[in-house]
């Protein structure tokens, strides 16, 4: 009977760092998703930059003669 409740301490114990272990991972993913949705509308918004002045320069140009 004591063997059996030591080895139910045992797989509590692990079950209790995989879940530790889990959490943190979840934070660190969380935390570098949050940091690459950042990136992604930065970088939409310098595209959406470039494409405003790539419309004007475009509007610029002279018309081509046939």
């Amino acid at each position: 009977m004591l063997n059996e409740l030591n080895l139910l301490e045992s797989k509590i114990a692990q079950v209790a760092a995989l879940c530790r272990s889990l959490r943190s991972e979840n934070h660190e993913l969380r935390e570098r998703l949050a940091s690459a949705e950042t990136e992604r509308d930065r970088l939409a918004e310098r595209m959406a930059t470039a494409c405003e002045r790539l419309e004007q320069l475009a509007q610029q140009l002279p018309e081509a003669k046939a």
